[in-house]
């Protein structure tokens, strides 16, 4: 079986050797025993219009060569890419002409390489008795296929060989050997084939042609041919391999340069390899999707550089650069701005700011700068401007304020004066609205909140409250500005809705600190001397780092109170408040208990009555409102320390 088999496949690749030369014979049939031969073609898009029909005419030169009939040679055609298609199958047609007819009416499918998915399909559907399979007739496939296949083909191709299909595997151009060897039968030397392109298959059947129909007088005889000796009936002549031409000596070979021959069209370089040639470039250029021409590589425009400021490109290099007012520094890469201040090279008076390579004149704080734009002058704004104060006009350097005489206090519109009524406060109430907290208790929380409003005194020109709600993330309920009264306050803390989530009570004092107390959200400008106070209520431990802005909240002139409930850090709550701490945090157990805490947290710097348990000072008998507040500060320390629950 295995003699009628590789009979069979001479047969096929000798009738090959028709397209690479011409005949002066018509070429003979040779009678070998019945095969039943399938064609598997690779159609995917990698091969080009011109390859199919190359591939067209090698499979109708191979079947000019067979004996074809129903009792002789059947011949099937499959095609593949993506996906598999059957052409013909071996019982489809019976007379050669009808087999050429419909090779020549294949339409290529053009997509992808599923070699695996058509070895199978071959095997399950092409090799079957329904298609014209006969038993004890030799099955053998020939694969043709330019590029590396998508899929897995070595189990797939074995179990076709275990059932007894003989495989050759013929492999073009971008073909893949070690693909082409796990497909093909055994012996490969005698069953894979590779080649460059499509126009040299015709080689593949050189070496069978004179074992097919009589003897061979390469092997019989000295030819001398130096690469290929190609038997002819009662004679032989020498061939070379691609790339190569024929000495005038008939037998040795010579490398077709076509680098040399100028037999190329490469823009810069050409270089060769046997009867072809491939194009490059000079350094710092690159071959072009054209194979031909070539442009400059500009490393600068790819991002393939690593200058700081300014990169200069030239064919495959670059220089590095800075923009003006910048000096490159000594590694060619970064860049240093020019300071003309720190060089002493500017003659400003008093102050010299510098930009890269420039630099402008500024002068102190209460001095202005002269026309000249270097020189300055000492301005006394009380004598320069209509200030406006009712009692006296305070100058300060580049500035002034108003102030008031001893028992009385400057009004909102910073420049008269009057007489002191319940002090005024902005105060922001930070809630933790975490899951720990859970809806029942977060009722009594805003409960709490009302309790603490119903202690001030609430008007846009008197104290002003802000709420922010916090968990996983920070929400304002409303600014310092939104609403002028308590039972506004009130009513709008009643309708907050509960967050959940988790306990960020540093990025909680992060939002007050910089949105809070911004005269955006109403809080009053730092002049006015309105105290700021911030008051944190938490049930848990912080998921975030509170100490950074829990210190900027203080250094910022913000009065701090820490509120804690239940699983509440003491660490955390003591870090919050301002000095004296013990004044300034409250802790209990119980949501239950808050309720107490409202009750003596006295956050309103300058109350009217005590309720019989705290002495305040007059403020409008204190010196100033640092004394008033440390007065303040000792009264309510007597109270504070009973209800520290």
């Amino acid at each position: 079986m295995k003699m009628r088999q590789l009979s069979a496949f001479i047969l096929l690749t000798l009738a090959v050797l028709a397209t690479a030369r011409p005949k002066t014979e018509p070429a003979q049939k040779c009678k070998t025993g019945p095969v039943d031969l399938v064609f598997l073609i690779d159609s995917s898009r990698s091969v080009r219009p011109h390859e199919f029909e190359t591939m067209r005419k090698f499979m109708i030169d191979i079947i000019n060569t067979l004996d074809i009939g129903l009792n002789a040679t059947r011949v099937g055609v499959v095609q593949y890419s993506s996906q598999v298609r059957t052409e013909f199958t071996l019982k489809t047609h019976a007379r050669l002409s009808n087999i050429v007819k419909a090779i020549n009416q294949i339409i290529p499918l053009a997509q992808g390489t599923m070699t695996g998915l058509a070895i199978r399909y071959m095997m399950n559907e092409a090799f079957t008795p329904e298609a014209g399979d006969r038993p004890k007739v030799p099955n053998v496939a020939v694969i043709v296929t330019d590029g590396r296949p998508q899929d897995r083909v070595a189990e797939v191709a074995a179990e076709a060989r275990e059932k007894g299909i003989e495989i050759y595997a013929v492999g073009v151009a971008r073909a893949d050997m070690t693909s082409l060897r796990a497909m093909a039968s055994p012996p490969f030397e005698d069953h894979v084939f590779l080649v460059e392109s499509f126009d040299l298959i015709h080689q593949f059947g050189i070496q069978f042609q004179d074992k097919l129909c009589g003897v061979d007088l390469c092997l019989e005889s000295d030819h001398g041919c130096e690469h290929i000796c190609e038997s002819t009936p009662g004679s032989y002549h020498c061939l070379c391999l691609p790339g190569y031409t024929v000495n005038d000596d008939g037998k040795t070979c010579a490398a077709i340069d076509l680098c040399a021959e100028r037999k190329h069209n490469c823009e810069q370089l050409c270089v060769s390899s046997p009867g072809s040639f491939t194009c490059d470039c000079n350094k710092g250029y690159k071959l072009n999707n054209d194979k031909r021409t070539c442009s400059t590589i500009d490393l600068c425009a790819e991002g393939k550089h690593d200058c700081e400021q300014v990169c200069i490109s030239a064919p495959g290099v670059y220089t590095c650069d800075c923009n003006k007012g910048y000096t490159l520094n000594e590694d060619e890469k970064t860049c240093t701005p020019i300071d003309l201040c720190a060089e002493g090279k500017h003659d400003c008076e008093q102050i010299c700011v510098s930009t890269p390579g420039v630099f402008t004149c500024d002068c102190n704080k209460g001095f202005k700068l002269n026309k000249d734009k270097k020189t300055c002058t000492n301005m006394n704004m009380c004598n320069t401007v209509e200030h406006g104060c009712e009692y006296q006009c305070v100058s300060t350097p580049g500035s002034y304020h108003c102030i008031c005489p001893e028992g009385q206090l400057l009004q909102d519109d910073g420049k008269s004066c009057g007489t002191c009524k319940s002090a005024n406060i902005d105060l922001v109430l930070l809630i933790d609205g975490s899951k720990s907290v859970r809806p029942q208790n977060f009722e009594l929380v805003k409960k709490f909140v009302n309790q603490v409003v119903d202690s001030l005194d609430v008007s846009p020109h008197g104290t002003r409250v802000g709420l922010v709600q916090y968990s996983s993330r920070v929400r304002t309920e409303f600014p310092l500005n939104m609403y002028h009264t308590a039972d506004e306050i009130k009513a709008a803390v009643m309708k907050v809705e509960y967050m959940e989530k988790g306990t960020m009570t540093g990025l909680a004092l992060k939002h007050m600190l910089e949105n809070s107390f911004s005269e955006a959200e109403g809080a009053r400008p730092l002049s006015r001397s309105i105290p700021r106070i911030g008051l944190v209520f938490t049930d848990g431990r912080s998921q975030d780092d509170i100490t950074e802005y829990a210190k900027k909240a203080k250094e910022a002139g913000i009065t701090m109170y820490a509120v804690g409930v239940g699983k509440a850090v003491e660490d955390e709550l003591r870090e919050i408040a301002s000095e004296p701490v013990e004044k300034h945090f409250y802790y209990t157990t119980d949501f239950t208990a808050i309720s107490t805490i409202a009750e003596n947290l006295k956050l309103n710097v300058c109350p009217e009555e005590s309720q019989g348990e705290i002495e305040v000072k007059d403020p409008c008998a204190c010196e100033s409102l640092v004394e008033f507040q440390q007065a303040t500060m000792n009264s309510l320390e007597q109270v504070t320390q009973k209800h520290i629950l």
